[in-house]
C-alpha cells in the first residue's frame, strides 16, 4: 500500500517486479517511526559536537546580536534595517527577557535547526519515495554547514524552521482542499499558510517570493478564488505588521536600508555609483557560476571547500537538471513539489540578480539545497528504477555522497570538540587565529579602560560590541572621504567626518585578507584612513595601547 502511493504521487509506473527498491520502501515505511527518530537524534548529536560557542568571523551575527540589544536599549528609534528585521526582533525579545545571554541564544538556534529537520520530515513524508527522501534527510541532519549554523546567531536556522512550518502548512491545506474545494471551509489553515508566508518574508527578504509562487500555483492550477485566499491570507498579518511599524518607527521598514546597498556597484565603495541593467545580469551570471558549479558541491562533499575555481558548464549542467527535474514532476502531476521547486527556483532566481557577486557565501544556496536535491534525486530515482543496473549506480553514488557528507561533518565534528570545550569552560577567544584574538582582546580593553562617554571606530564594530561587553562601537565599512587620486581618506574630511560622529578613538586591527596564513597582508580599510592623517598630522593620532605580539591591533586617540 505505502509503495502504491509513492507511485502515485511521483507519477511513476509500477515495475514489473519486485526490486530492491519496492523491498527498500516497503522496509522503510515499516520502520518509519524508528527512522524519524533516528533523523532528529543525528541531528542533535551534530548540533551538539559541531558546537560554537564563538562569534563567526564573517560579522554578520554579530550585527544581528547588536541589533537585537539595541532594539531592547534604544527603543523606539532604532528599527533595523540591513536587511529583514524578524531574527533582530527575536533576538530583542530574548535580551528584554533572559539579557544578553550568547550561549542561551545558540541553543534557541539549536532548537529551532530540530525542529527544521521534524517539520520537513513531515512535510514531505509520503510526498517521495523513501529512497530519494532518506539522502535528503541525511544532508539536512549531517551536513556540516547546516549544523554549523545550528549553533551560529545566524538567520539560516531560525529561517529553515520557518520556512519548513511553511511547507507543513502548505502541504496540509492543499491536502484538504483537495479533499473539500471549497476554501472558506479551511480558514485555519488558510490563516496558517498565511502567517508562515507572512513570516519567512520577513525573516529574509528573498523569501518575498512565497507570495507570488504561492498565487501562481494556484492560478495555474485555474483556483482562482484559492489565488485569492492565499494574498488575503498573508494581508491579514502584512498589514498590521506594517501599520504597528508605521506607528512605532515611522517611514523604517526591512528594504529601507539594504535595498541602497543593493543597488550599488560595490557595497564598500560608494563612489562607483549604482549599478545598471548590465550590472544586475553580471551578478546574475557570475552568481549562477560561485553557487552553482562551487558552493552546490562543497556541500555536497564533492569539491573542497577553500576551493575558489568555478566552472560555467558545471552551472549550465546544475540549471539544465534542475530545470529538467522540475518538468518532470509537473508532468507527472506531484503538485506539492511544483510549488516548492516554483518557490525555491524564485528564491534563487531573486538571490542571485540582487546580491554583489562578492558576497559569495555558501548559506545564500544552502536554504535552497533541500528542495533542489529532492528534485535532482527524485528524477535520478525515476530514471534508473527499472534497471538493475540503474538501481545500483543511483544506491551506490547517493550512499557515496550520504557518506561523505557524514564523515565530513565527523572529522570537524572531532576537531570542534577541544575547541568549544575550552571555550565554555572560560577561554573565549580559544580557536581564533592570533590576529583575532588580538582585534577582539582590544575590543574588550575600550569596555574595561575608556570612559563610557568615548566613541571607538572599529572596521567589525558589531563584533567589538559583542566582546566589549555590550559598548557601542562607531562602524567603518569602507575608506572614508576618499580622494580619488591616491584612493585613502582626505585627512582633514576624514578628521571633520570623526568630530561630527562624535569619534574619539580608532581602533585599528591587522586582520588577515587571507584567514588561514598570516601572509602579511591584511584588511587595510582603516589603515588607508589614519595613514594620510599620521602623514599631515603627526601629532593628531596618540597610540594609547596595544594587543598582541604579532599581528597586532591598536587604540590611537584622537588628540584635540
Amino acid at each position: 500500500m505505502a509503495k502504491a502511493t509513492t507511485q502515485k504521487n511521483t507519477g511513476s509506473g509500477s515495475a514489473s517486479s519486485k526490486s530492491m527498491f519496492d523491498t527498500f520502501e516497503i522496509w522503510a515505511e515499516a520502520n518509519t517511526k524508528k527512522l524519524f527518530a533516528g533523523f532528529l537524534a543525528l541531528s542533535l548529536f551534530f548540533s551538539f559536537m559541531l558546537f560554537n560557542a564563538r562569534i563567526s568571523e564573517a560579522h554578520d551575527d554579530a550585527l544581528y546580536l547588536e541589533g537585537g540589544w539595541r532594539y531592547v536599549h534604544e527603543f523606539p528609534t532604532y528599527f533595523y534595517t540591513q536587511n529583514a528585521p524578524l531574527y533582530v526582533l527575536f533576538l530583542g525579545l530574548m535580551t528584554k527577557i533572559f539579557g544578553f545571554k550568547l550561549l542561551l541564544f545558540k541553543c534557541f538556534n539549536v532548537v529551532f535547526n530540530f525542529f527544521s529537520v521534524y517539520f520537513f520530515y513531515k512535510a514531505f513524508y509520503k510526498r517521495i519515495p523513501f529512497a530519494v527522501l532518506i539522502p535528503v534527510m541525511l544532508f539536512i541532519t549531517c551536513n556540516h554547514l547546516i549544523q554549523y549554523f545550528a549553533s551560529m546567531t545566524f538567520t539560516e536556522a531560525f529561517y529553515l524552521f520557518l520556512q519548513s512550518l511553511f511547507f507543513y502548512w502548505f502541504v496540509k491545506l492543499y491536502d484538504a482542499l483537495k479533499t473539500e474545494p471549497e476554501a472558506k471551509k479551511h480558514i485555519k489553515l488558510w490563516l496558517m499558510a498565511g502567517l508562515f508566508s507572512f513570516l519567512i518574508a520577513t525573516c529574509k527578504s528573498v523569501a518575498i517570493v512565497a507570495i507570488p509562487a504561492l498565487i501562481l500555483f494556484f492560478l495555474l492550477e485555474k483556483q482562482w478564488k484559492n489565488a485569492g485566499f492565499a494574498l488575503g491570507a498573508y494581508l491579514i498579518f502584512k498589514i498590521p505588521y506594517e501599520i504597528i511599524v508605521k506607528l512605532i518607527w515611522g517611514s523604517q521598514n526591512q528594504f529601507s536600508g539594504q535595498s541602497k546597498i543593493l543597488l550599488l556597484k560595490d557595497p564598500y565603495d560608494k563612489s562607483l555609483g549604482n549599478d545598471d541593467l548590465s550590472g544586475f545580469i553580471g551578478r546574475f551570471t557570475n552568481n549562477c557560476d560561485l553557487y552553482l558549479s562551487k558552493r552546490f558541491f562543497q556541500l555536497l562533499g564533492l569539491k573542497d571547500e577553500n576551493s575558489v575555481d568555478v566552472f560555467g558548464f558545471l552551472s549550465f549542467i546544475v540549471i539544465a537538471i534542475t530545470l529538467i527535474a522540475l518538468f518532470y514532476v509537473f508532468k507527472h502531476k506531484n503538485k506539492v513539489m511544483v510549488f516548492f521547486g516554483m518557490f525555491t527556483g524564485a528564491q534563487l532566481l531573486l538571490s542571485f540578480f540582487i546580491l554583489q557577486a562578492r558576497w559569495d557565501q555558501p548559506r545564500i544556496i544552502l536554504i535552497c539545497m533541500p528542495v533542489m536535491l529532492l528534485l535532482i534525486y527524485n528524477l535520478f530515482y525515476d530514471t534508473v528504477k527499472n534497471s538493475s543496473m540503474g538501481r545500483g549506480i543511483y544506491t551506490i553514488a547517493i550512499g557515496l555522497l550520504c557518506c561523505s557528507v557524514f564523515i565530513a561533518s565527523f572529522k570537524r565534528g572531532t576537531t570542534n570538540l577541544p575547541i568549544v570545550k575550552k571555550n565554555l569552560a572560560g577561554n573565549i577567544y580559544y580557536g581564533y587565529t592570533p590576529d583575532w584574538q588580538n582585534f577582539l582582546k582590544c575590543s574588550e580593553w575600550c569596555a574595561d579602560s575608556l570612559p563610557p562617554t568615548t566613541l571607538v571606530a572599529s572596521r567589525k564594530a558589531p563584533m567589538s560590541f559583542v566582546y566589549g561587553k555590550g559598548r557601542k562601537f562607531f562602524p567603518i565599512y569602507s575608506v572614508i572621504k576618499k580622494d580619488s587620486l591616491t584612493q585613502q581618506s582626505n585627512p582633514d574630511s576624514a578628521l571633520a567626518f570623526f568630530r561630527l560622529n562624535k569619534v574619539t578613538h580608532i581602533m585599528v586591527g591587522s586582520l588577515r585578507i587571507d584567514p588561514t596564513q598570516n601572509s602579511g597582508q591584511v584588511i587595510n580599510t582603516v589603515h588607508n584612513i589614519i595613514q594620510p592623517i599620521m602623514e599631515k598630522y603627526p601629532n593628531k593620532l596618540k597610540l594609547i595601547h596595544t594587543e598582541g605580539l604579532s599581528e597586532q591591533s591598536y587604540i590611537f586617540e584622537i588628540t584635540k
